[in-house]
């Protein structure tokens, strides 16, 4: 059985109890084996798996999941509209959050500049997977959620 490498993940085709057309993230290792997690929640516009997922069966079949970019902040490089309908359109260079919904159909979230700083509501457009192609992702550093919480003004190197 060859599995794909760890990432998200659009099922095409039911596997084991996990219909088609799902978000999903696979675990290419761990025990007792590759497996799939579906969310649970979603905060701040990303997707929280179950902490218990499903080991990917023996008929498993590789070319049932479509890999998907990861959540997180991209940069627009072409300007695109959400849809054929042409409801929203994304300039080039904006900034966007990418997210899913449970069906794994991507979303763009448009953040916001407030007097508290960047805002990013929970309110995003479907976008088709072409739009893949126009974002960029961006580094943004996300802090460990393991680290130690010590009094402000304190920094551990």
């Amino acid at each position: 059985m060859r599995v794909p490498p760890c990432g998200l993940y659009r099922t095409l085709a039911k596997i084991g109890d996990i219909d088609a057309n799902r978000l999903v993230y696979l675990h290419d290792h761990g025990n007792p084996g590759p497996g799939l997690y579906v969310p649970e929640s979603w905060t701040g516009n990303r997707a929280k798996f179950a902490p218990r997922g499903m080991t990917l069966p023996p008929t498993f079949d590789a070319r049932s999941l479509q890999s998907l970019p990861r959540e997180g902040y991209y940069r627009v490089t072409s300007g695109f509209f959400c849809c054929a309908k042409k409801c929203v359109k994304f300039e080039t260079d904006a900034f966007v959050q990418l997210g899913y919904n449970g069906a794994g159909k991507a979303l763009v979230f448009v953040p916001e500049l407030s007097p508290s700083g960047i805002t990013v509501g929970e309110r995003g457009s479907l976008v088709d997977d072409a739009s893949f192609g126009k974002l960029a992702a961006l580094n943004v550093h996300e802090p460990a959620t393991d680290q130690l919480s010590l009094p402000r003004g304190i920094v551990v190197h």
